[in-house]
């Protein structure tokens, strides 16, 4: 057997792939998608543009300002609204805060602020995040009183928190169980390793591409986007954990032929090859049914369906091409029989997995 190899340009295109596209990652900026972003022949739009022609964008998303002075004595009730109107005063990225209301019963005051931007602009939420953290804190301080920001825009700055630091957790747990998974199956330590890195090298690119199209606007126009729309939260989080899923079957089904070759012929190279031979036109004839599937999701109004639709599609087809078919095969070629090595206790120590379903377990020719 022989490995012919491919033509510089084609590995030079995957090295960019890989490379370039998770530039504008680094810059990315989660947040929700408001009724500004949609076409302007849409009634939600439309009702968005009078009501930020005549109050001004904020007005689109209020925020809710609440105290909470059960704990507080009658008499200081007074001196607590007094100083917390002025904390109020003059809040950055705040075109107006109204005046502290009491409820009926005096135990709660409330206002209302509004941003000087629209509610999926950044600038709200740093509003949102400037008067939970820093400005009713203090407006309150030396009280025992409660302070809380509610409102729909302010849970959905709640939940783009939750979502964004949880995220690196999800990662590890799902990237953690698939090189146990693998190296289970497989027997071999460096080829456990290979799987649970490669497979993430598409979602960086692929976040790189949907933010250069929504979030700087490279095309958002042709996909009925008008203007330039943050990341909405939990898309990324969304086309981790289904593109991850999906890599995984191109993964195993390739590294069980590699295997399945290398246990009969002892020769990684030549095993790689033969894989790849066998593979290749099913892992890109699935790859490309299930790009169009995910394409069709662009023609959808609804712009976060369009985001995981375009978002989906270009993972699939990097991950088939770039990585299934190009990365993982070199990778495998260069680490030869050390792919398949592993040590004595670890391997007595893994459960031993038959993904193929053959009476008999397979030969761990890496253990020896």
């Amino acid at each position: 057997h022989c490995v012919e190899r491919p033509p510089s340009s084609i590995k030079d295109s995957g090295i960019v792939v890989i490379v370039v596209l998770p530039i504008p990652l680094f810059i990315i900026q989660h947040g929700h998608i408001g009724d500004g972003a949609d076409p302007k022949s849409f009634t939600d739009r439309r009702a968005f543009d009078l009501m930020s022609t005549a109050f001004g964008p904020g007005s689109n998303g209020p925020l809710t300002l609440v105290i909470d002075q059960t704990k507080v004595s009658s008499g200081d009730r007074s001196a607590l609204a007094d100083q917390a109107q002025k904390a109020l005063t003059g809040v950055p990225d705040a075109t107006v805060i109204t005046p502290l209301t009491a409820t009926s019963d005096g135990d709660v005051l409330t206002a209302t602020a509004y941003s000087v931007a629209a509610p999926q602009d950044e600038r709200t939420t740093s509003l949102t995040n400037r008067l939970t953290d820093d400005v009713l804190p203090q407006a309150v301080s030396g009280y025992d009183a409660s302070t809380y920001v509610t409102g729909t825009t302010a849970a959905q700055v709640d939940f783009l928190d939750i979502v964004s630091s949880r995220l690196p957790l999800i990662i590890a747990v799902v990237v953690g169980l698939a090189f146990l998974v693998i190296l289970a199956v497989f027997r071999g330590l460096l080829v456990a390793v290979k799987a649970a890195v490669l497979n993430d090298q598409s979602i960086p690119a692929t976040n790189g591409v949907v933010v250069a199209v929504f979030q700087w606007g490279w095309g958002g126009p042709a996909l009925g986007v008008s203007g330039d729309v943050p990341i909405e939260s939990y898309v990324p989080m969304m086309m981790f954990a289904i593109v991850f899923g999906l890599s995984m079957d191109y993964e195993i089904f390739l590294l069980s032929r590699i295997h399945e070759a290398w246990v009969r012929t002892g020769d990684p190279r030549a095993s790689v090859a033969h894989a790849l031979e066998i593979t290749a036109r099913v892992i890109t004839c699935a790859a490309l049914i299930m790009v169009s599937v995910f394409a069709a999701f662009v023609i959808s109004d609804n712009i976060v369906v369009k985001m995981l639709g375009l978002g989906l599609a270009a993972s699939v087809l990097i991950d088939a091409t770039v990585v299934r078919l190009l990365l993982v095969p070199a990778v495998m070629t260069l680490l030869g029989r050390a792919a398949w090595w592993i040590r004595g206790p670890l391997d007595r120590v893994l459960p031993h997995l038959d993904a193929e379903g053959s009476a008999e377990p397979p030969e761990r020719a890496g253990a020896k």
